[in-house]
């Protein structure tokens, strides 16, 4: 069977035991702050176990994209050293949500594994679990039972809590879990020894294939564990090893789910493939990462994540640049590459996942930038790694970071190149120094969540739609968090008109009146489906009755901002082209900024053209047009615009100001009226990234204070030019005239120059064997002076000459030396080394090269220190 056969033979089973088919999450997750990425196909039904959400059915089924790079499940540093280990996967899950058990779920496995797919019988083990008598967990005696319908009990075994105890986090929804394993060893080798021995055995050749969790606890922040109101169904099957075993492979990457790529990989460099286990580890692992990687970052790209310098942005630039450096440093890649894997990629992939074929172009587009941008810097940290000294054969552990958190450069990569020059490296010392940032990094982002007090199980319902205020509502649950050890508090009711952040909309402010208690809300967040508040205090009384009021006037701002941002885009696509859709947006109070695709800068026109047709649409006062709880299907059919990399549920809300020119498919607040934007104004438009542009703008009295500020800016100039009815001529002519001033002076200081060369010619003093010169000058343009300091060491093979200057209230030390002075072996007359020490005495600091080197400073009463200093130096040459 193909991979895309056995992904559809696992949907088609499950839709024919009456599961909901439903997409992929996005792998970026965006509505839990406890998780970067999506790590599991559980993540965006975790409403649904902690009875926050009611399910749409009872039961579904799907493939997820996953990621595991960072937290608890992180599997980053193996990728590439053998076979099976990946960071992007697809998870195969099906779910019960307080619908069937463990009988069922079991009973199902085992038709799927051995009647559907045809794995033999007698390879498959399943474990149970063994219990926890310290926290009054039973043995799972059920399941077990329950396997002895299809297992021999010699081929069920007990597990303990680390491999059949499921946690998805400190946190949360838990429970027993039984794991279903596959021996692939040949015959023969089973005939020698049990597969039971290799269960939980890596390298065994016994291979976990699908964990079966029975959720049935809550795990509390204090460690507890309550039952949950209902019991659950979690079961999750590796695609990628499912394939594995079916093809009869001895890895994933040896399996139709990778080999196309690692084939376009041999055929692009050159090199050839021998295959998971062969020999030639560096180039196999390389060509593994690449592929493993390409996958990762192609998806996360294509749910809306650009590469960046924090985040999950950080976290996928790495994964990138980690493919490069093995591309670079075991299969030759200079130039950039990766992105010429995606037609691949995408023929293979696209028809499960229709966004990558839909972005193909801007994800390469993306790729190819990042990779150039890295292969400069890993050229910047190869020569920074020439420049190391070492200490008794060893480079330094802390440098060998540096390499690490600056160039990118693993430490396998600086181990490598110390070894080529017979050199190690302090790893005790790099451990440190990594260890040190991932302290800090911990302490930064240090949040300790506790329980929430639970006061009720009525569902949160959001109202803000319709009203700003609300008197009746009530607490249904509340907590204490800390960040970074400060308190901070949040509560959820049981309806709100308080919309929380979310789809790059800021979070309500505002307050709760509980009881005769005024509470300030400082802000509004999503987490998952749950409207949580982050409040200034906990109230006294947490059962009296709630008056909750938004902030009006922000409230407004930040709803004139999003319906500027839907018309924004609409006039982006008419205006630039039908690809022109949003990548990112974020509302506030008052900006906002919208990311969009788009290859080059849109001209002055275009940007012209952009804002007057938002503008005419604020002019015609078009009255928003709101449907709410539509199915989807029906809103995938009426047109209305939907983004890559957002989870839409099974009904939407749709946006519509004018059909024919902007519907959107949209939680967040808008006017009522166009009109009510009063303006739009574009303040800036920049490159993101390849292919993505950045625009913000702002709207209504923010517009107008910025277009009063520009006027009022512009009378000033006037003023300055007397009234000029021409400002900008006039600027021009001032511009103009101010270039043939300079000339005029650097011809002056050239002349001026050259009158100084004859006396600083007799000013020159031998010094041991050097023509030596420390003067001072009374120059101010830096060019004449340096081209003042190459003629008198021009003309002489052993001459040293500091001059220095004062502008502009700031020393400029020059230092030039005859370049066969700096190239003597000894090295002892170096400019650039020279120049460090001599500036100390200005204040200040600079750098060159061995000849040549210029510093500047704050202080130029310490020139004739600086002077001294250097007199000194050569002194001490001379001497020794």
């Amino acid at each position: 069977m193909t991979a895309t056969e056995i992904r559809r033979a696992f949907l088609e089973f499950f839709r024919e035991k009456n599961h909901k088919l439903v997409p992929s999450a996005p792998i970026v997750n965006k509505d839990d702050p406890s998780l970067m990425f999506t790590n599991a196909g559980m993540n965006q039904f975790k409403d649904y176990f902690l009875g926050d959400k009611t399910p749409v059915s009872r039961r579904i089924a799907d493939t997820q994209k996953c990621m595991r790079v960072s937290g608890k499940h992180n599997d980053l540093d193996d990728v590439g050293r053998d076979g099976t280990h990946h960071t992007m996967f697809e998870m195969l899950g099906n779910w019960s949500f307080g619908d069937y058990f463990k009988d069922e779920a079991i009973a199902w496995s085992w038709e799927l594994l051995t009647d559907r797919l045809g794995i033999e019988p007698d390879r498959l083990y399943a474990t149970v679990f063994e219990g926890a008598p310290d926290e009054d967990i039973p043995v799972d005696d059920e399941a077990k039972n329950f396997w002895l319908r299809y297992l021999p009990e010699e081929r069920i075994l007990y597990g303990n809590k680390k491999d059949n105890f499921w946690e998805m986090g400190e946190t949360g929804p838990c429970g027993p879990c039984t794991e279903i394993h596959v021996d692939t060893r040949p015959e023969a080798e089973r005939r020698k020894s049990p597969g039971r021995d290799g269960v939980n055995v890596d390298g065994s050749g016994v291979v976990e294939i699908w964990n079966n969790v029975f959720i049935q606890y809550n795990r509390r922040a204090d460690g507890s564990l309550v039952n949950l109101p209902e019991r659950h169904v979690d079961t999750g099957m590796g695609f990628e090893r499912l394939c594995m075993i079916l093809q009869n492979k001895e890895a994933t990457y040896d399996t139709d789910v990778f080999t196309p790529i690692i084939g376009e990989i041999e055929r692009l460099t050159g090199k050839s493939y021998g295959g998971s286990y062969a020999p030639d580890a560096k180039a196999d692992m390389a060509m593994r990462v690449v592929a493993d990687h390409l996958r990762a970052v192609a998806f996360t790209i294509a749910d809306g994540q650009l590469p960046g310098s924090g985040g999950a942005g950080y976290v996928v630039r790495r994964i990138l640049r980690r493919a490069v450096r093995y591309a670079y440093s075991f299969l030759d890649r200079k130039e950039p590459f990766m992105y010429q894997l995606m037609p691949v990629l995408v023929r293979d992939m696209g028809e499960a996942f229709p966004e990558l074929a839909r972005q193909q172009e801007q994800i390469a587009r993306i790729i190819q930038s990042e990779e150039r941008s890295f292969l400069q810097t890993l050229e910047n940290g190869l020569s920074r790694f020439a420049g190391l000294k070492s200490d008794g054969g060893t480079i330094n552990g802390n440098d060998a970071f540096e390499l690490y958190d600056t160039f990118g450069f693993p430490i396998d990569l600086t181990r490598l190149l110390a070894e080529e020059q017979g050199l190690t490296v302090d790893e005790a010392g790099f451990q440190r120094a990594l260890q040190e940032q991932k302290n800090r990094s911990r302490r930064d982002a240090a949040k300790e969540v506790g329980d929430w007090t639970v006061l009720s199980d009525e569902p949160s319902v959001f109202i803000g739609y319709d009203v700003l205020s609300d008197a009746g509502a009530r607490i249904t649950k509340y907590r204490t968090v800390k960040v970074k050890d400060k308190p901070q508090y949040e509560l959820v009711l049981d309806r709100t008109p308080f919309y929380g952040e979310s789809g790059g909309q800021a979070g309500d402010t505002g307050t709760l009146r509980v009881g005769e208690e005024s509470i300030k809300v400082l802000g509004t967040v999503k987490e998952n489906d749950l409207t949580v508040h982050v409040v200034n205090k906990l109230p006294e009384e947490p059962d009296a009755d709630v008056y909750a009021a938004v902030h009006p006037e922000l409230r407004l701002a930040i709803s004139n901002n999003h319906t500027a941002a839907h018309l924004l885009h609409a006039a982006l696509r008419e205006v630039l082209g039908e690809h022109a859709v949003q990548k990112g947006q974020d509302v506030q109070t008052e900006k906002l900024r919208f990311d969009f695709s788009h290859f080059e800068r849109p001209t002055d026109e275009q940007l012209d053209a952009i804002e007057k047709l938002v503008n005419a649409r604020i002019r015609q006062n078009i009255p928003l047009q709101e449907r709410r709880d539509v199915p989807i299907a029906e809103a995938r059919q009426s047109g209305a615009m939907m983004l890559f990399g957002e989870k839409y549920g099974d009904t939407v809300r749709i946006i519509t100001f004018d059909p024919d020119f902007s519907s959107e498919l949209c939680g967040g607040t808008h006017v009522k009226h166009t009109g009510e934007l009063g303006l739009f104004k574009i303040t800036s438009e920049s490159s993101l990234a390849a292919g993505i542009r950045r625009m913000e703008a702002v709207t209504a009295l923010t517009a107008e204070d910025y277009v009063n500020d520009r006027l009022n800016t512009l009378q000033q100039v006037r003023e300055r030019l007397k009234n000029s009815g021409d400002p900008v001529g006039a600027v021009a002519t001032l511009q103009d005239e101010n270039r043939s001033l300079k000339k005029e002076l650097e011809k002056m200081q050239a002349r001026q120059a050259g009158d100084l060369k004859g006396d600083l010619q007799q000013a020159m003093e031998t010094v041991g064997d050097v023509q030596f010169l420390a003067q001072r000058v009374e120059l101010s343009d830096a060019a004449a002076i340096k081209n003042l300091a190459f003629q008198l060491t021009g003309e002489n093979d052993n001459a040293f000459v500091l001059l220095a200057s004062e502008s502009d209230g700031k020393a400029l030390l020059t230092l030039a030396v005859s370049k066969g002075l700096a190239g003597k072996e000894n090295g002892a007359v170096n400019a650039g080394a020279m120049i460090r020490e001599l500036a100390k005495h200005i204040r200040g600091g600079g750098g060159g090269q061995p000849f040549f080197a210029t510093a500047g400073g704050k202080d130029p009463s310490g020139i004739p220190a600086a002077l001294a200093g250097a007199r000194e130096m050569m002194g001490k040459l001379a001497a020794s």
